[in-house]
């Protein structure tokens, strides 16, 4: 199956980063799609990506000098959750992962999800890339999940808070929130809705938020520095509720495929200090993961 019309693949040739992670350091996001001969892509998916199969994240992983993986179960696989539990039981034991599941699920399958290092679930309220579960779908298996020890990764843009806010509230264990909930770069840190998203974490004291995907807000490019003030913002200011993660493959980018080397460059501006970049990259994640 060819890749959709103007799909993008990952970097071929990604720098050899300056920057040095500290001892232990995570990836906590990133993602395996297929390969589609061994694990086809979903029916209903979005788009067609390339593939990209646990053994180049893996080798990408060693080179940009991390030592572990969350690996997210993206939208084209759907709720088929083979690939990402293959990476996990294939990765020595350096890798978790974010299952995307359906009501229809058996407490058997998730106790089997759990076992392969599966620790959270996905809710996407992205409309391009998927039509969005039911609510009360999605509480019902916020419930189930919520005393398996789990936590739920929430993607969404933070400019739908006001609509989204109290539904979030109510659900019943630790939120992690991908690529900072969507800033628009354009408003700048003080914008309102950043400026509300602030507050949002100051008020739910369980959020957690990525502090990932520059390349995806930027509107100066790499190396990003137009991106860099919202990250730091989040990191200064909730040092103990964030992590950090490349998005490689970086399914569906609009121009060009990020270096991820530059990516992991970018750590120092955002956690600007040893302790900040040791919170980021291995203690949050560690709590998070692996306890």
């Amino acid at each position: 199956m060819p890749m959709s019309p103007g799909y993008i693949p990952f970097h071929p040739n990604p720098s050899k980063p300056k920057y040095k992670p500290p001892a232990g350091a995570v990836d906590s996001h990133c993602h395996v799609f297929g390969p589609e001969a061994v694990f086809p892509f979903a029916p209903k998916r979005k788009y067609t990506p390339c593939d990209a199969p646990k053994e180049k994240l893996f080798a990408l992983r060693d080179f940009l000098g991390f030592d572990k993986n969350v690996i997210v179960q993206a939208t084209c696989h759907d709720t088929d959750n083979r690939a990402l539990v293959d990476a996990l039981v294939h990765s020595n034991g350096k890798a978790k992962g974010v299952a995307f599941v359906g009501e229809d699920i058996t407490d058997a399958e998730l106790q089997e999800l759990d076992k392969a290092g599966v620790r959270g679930v996905r809710f996407n309220f992205i409309k391009r890339l998927v039509d969005s579960t039911p609510k009360d779908v999605m509480q019902r298996i916020a419930a189930r999940i919520a005393k398996l020890g789990w936590h739920i990764v929430i993607y969404f843009e933070h400019a739908d808070l006001d609509e989204m806010g109290s539904f979030l509230e109510s659900l019943p264990t630790t939120l992690v929130f991908d690529h900072m909930a969507c800033p628009n770069v354009k408003e700048g840190v003080e914008g309102r809705h950043f400026q509300n998203w602030l507050k949002a974490l100051d008020a739910n004291k369980s959020w957690i938020t990525k502090v990932t995907c520059p390349e995806r807000f930027t509107v100066t490019g790499p190396p990003y520095d137009d991106v860099a003030p919202f990250a730091r913002a989040i990191v200064e200011r909730f040092p103990d509720r964030v992590i950090w993660g490349t998005d490689w493959p970086h399914p569906n980018m609009p121009n060009e495929a990020p270096d991820d080397g530059l990516l992991v460059d970018c750590i120092p501006k955002i956690a600007p200090t040893p302790a900040l970049q040791q919170a980021l990259l291995v203690d949050n994640p560690m709590r998070l993961y692996w306890s």
